[in-house]
């Protein structure tokens, strides 16, 4: 890259030298001509600078780069082609920054040579400021903020020419010679105080005032939960170069989504020729789980005979952990940090007794900005476990000790104890007898108590003995079909508890056997049938205290049988003393 432009002729003689030097290469440059506004205004090409205002520029062919800068006016970019043999002509005007830029002010003294570019806090063309006098015979005067700075001269075509830190003063100046940079000094500039806001640049002075950059960041919400996110909004002046922690080089002004995961400071540096300004936002992240768990019901039961469960109860688990990430409930494992489950559980206790247990639910969460959180809840169980020997005996003692047993008239005669049972009876006795051996398996030391009882016909006496060999008639009966007579007791009452009719009219209207009609029966004979209801022996079990049910057999095939009046039946109140020896 070359350019031509009034120099002196020292300038001319070695550029001429070059030339002839580089002839078979100058051949193959194309050629671009430009005119920039101001007439200040410092190109680069392809990042290098070329020196300040217009002229006439050599490319080796194919595509660059063009900025042209002049501080305190917007840059100028653009890409041009060269072509072989060709030229170009393009015209630039900068558009200039309005408004001025407050003190207070310090002041860099540059002496080297002409034409070279200065820049601040940078080395590339973003930071440019001034050229070393281009009109003053290499010298350069920059109003600056007080501070620290990092200065860098880029000569013309020839690399760098200083780079080093300085420090200004407000109201001093700084005064650096290029060409003997150890010989920097410092020294009051008591011009300073009287300076306010100037404007960036004056072109009628060549007059620079480097404005000190301005940053400002903000934040839509100041406190996220875990998992949410906020809008960064940030602006910048007079910075070239913007970053922002955490997200690197960003535009002067802009916006950006962040979904921290734990609370941080989020910085924002504009840095520029003026120095570097900073500002801060903090977003808090509330890391906080408010977790729930609760069950419904809070007991349940259970209950299981044998190898048989016939109750087990369930509930429902409920439970929400709202910000977490993760979430586990025991002793099921993950889950989501929000849902319901049905739980059927299983006691522990595996033998007979009674059950009363509780189990605990944990639900355990967490999220990715280090939160967590455990939460419990409990269940009841409350029931038993039965060997199936107790629910058999349950129902044994149900249908225990089950229906009186009635007697025919006078029957059984004391000459012929062994007799008096019809067939209904004997069958009544034997379904006694079956449930009364399985019932004695679970409780041996269970006895019946055999009541005799008889009509009202006939004397105290003759009643007496006559329901005592009922009550015994029903006892041997049961022995002789293998029950222990240890089991067993008698007891006659004779007529002293007799039913009366109201008693046996109620029983009959309770009858679950009987219709309407049958009932309708039974009150057209209803005196005999009193007397028929009396003839029996009733059963009561010692473990409950049960009474035999006192529903009389009016359906049974037999009732003829039951109800017959045999020739030795107590048709009259006295008996002879014949009768009462037999």
């Amino acid at each position: 890259m070359r350019r031509f432009r009034h120099v002196p002729f020292v300038y001319v003689l070695g550029i001429l030298i070059l030339l002839l030097g580089a002839t078979p290469l100058l051949a193959k440059c194309g050629h671009l001509k430009l005119h920039v506004t101001p007439k200040q205004a410092y190109v680069f090409i392809d990042g290098m600078p070329l020196g300040w205002g217009g002229g006439n520029f050599k490319a080796d062919p194919g595509e660059h780069t063009l900025v042209v800068y002049n501080y305190g006016y917007k840059p100028y970019t653009t890409k041009f082609t060269a072509e072989d043999g060709k030229t170009s002509s393009l015209s630039v005007a900068l558009e200039a920054i309005p408004g001025t830029v407050p003190g207070p002010w310090g002041r860099i003294e540059l002496k080297g040579p002409q034409g070279a570019a200065v820049l601040l806090n940078g080395n590339t063309p973003d930071f440019f400021v001034a050229n070393v006098g281009e009109a003053s015979g290499g010298k350069r005067r920059l109003v600056v903020p007080p501070g620290d700075y990092q200065l860098t001269v880029l000569g013309c075509c020839s690399g760098t020419v200083y780079s080093g830190p300085i420090t200004v003063g407000a109201n001093q100046r700084t005064i650096i010679p290029l060409a003997t940079p150890g010989e920097k000094k410092t020294a009051d500039w008591p011009e300073g105080k009287s300076l306010g806001s100037l404007p960036r640049f004056q072109a009628e002075t060549s007059s620079v005032a480097v404005a000190k950059p301005t940053a400002q960041i903000s934040s839509a919400s100041a406190q996220v939960e875990c998992g949410g996110s906020t809008q960064l909004t940030w602006s910048s002046t007079d910075a070239p170069r913007v970053e922002l922690s955490g997200a690197g080089e960003v535009a002067a002004s802009g916006g950006q989504a962040v979904q921290p995961k734990q609370t941080t400071d989020y910085k924002l540096t504009a840095t520029g020729p003026g120095g570097v300004a900073n500002s801060e936002v903090t977003v808090n992240v509330n890391s906080n789980i408010q977790g729930s768990l609760s069950v419904t019901p809070a007991e349940i039961r259970y209950h299981k005979v044998g190898d048989k469960v016939d109750q087990q109860g369930s509930a429902t688990l409920s439970w929400s952990a709202p910000g977490a990430d993760t979430a586990s409930l025991d002793p099921f494992g993950s889950v989501s940090p929000t849902g319901n489950r049905t739980v059927q559980p299983t006691p522990s206790k595996t033998d007979v007794g009674p059950i009363d247990e509780t189990i605990t639910y944990t639900l355990h969460s967490s999220n990715a900005c280090g939160g967590s959180d455990t939460r419990t809840a409990s269940l009841h169980i409350v029931g038993s476990i039965e060997s199936g020997l107790e629910a058999a005996a349950e129902v044994l003692q149900v249908k225990l000790p089950g229906n009186s047993v009635y007697f025919p008239t006078d029957l059984p005669w004391r000459g012929k104890p062994e007799g008096g049972l019809v067939a209904s009876q004997t069958q009544l006795l034997n379904e006694l007898v079956a449930n009364l051996k399985q019932y004695l398996q679970f409780s041996p030391d269970a006895h019946l108590m055999l009541e005799g009882h008889a009509d009202r016909r006939g004397s105290v006496k003759y009643n007496m003995a006559l329901s005592e060999r009922r009550a015994e008639r029903v006892r041997s009966f049961l022995v002789e079909q293998g029950i222990n007579a240890a089991n067993l007791q008698t007891q006659a009452f004779g007529k002293g508890q007799d039913l009366d009719a109201a008693t046996v009219k109620q029983l009959t209207e309770q009858n679950p056997d009987l219709t309407d009609q049958d009932r309708k029966k039974v009150y057209r004979r209803f005196p005999i049938f009193v007397l028929a209801n009396n003839r029996r022996v009733d059963v009561v079990l010692s473990t409950t205290g049960k009474k035999s049910l006192e529903y009389y057999p009016y359906k049974a095939a037999d009732l003829k049988a039951l109800l017959a009046e045999p020739h030795r039946a107590k048709a009259a109140p006295k008996e002879t003393k014949t009768e009462e020896k037999k």
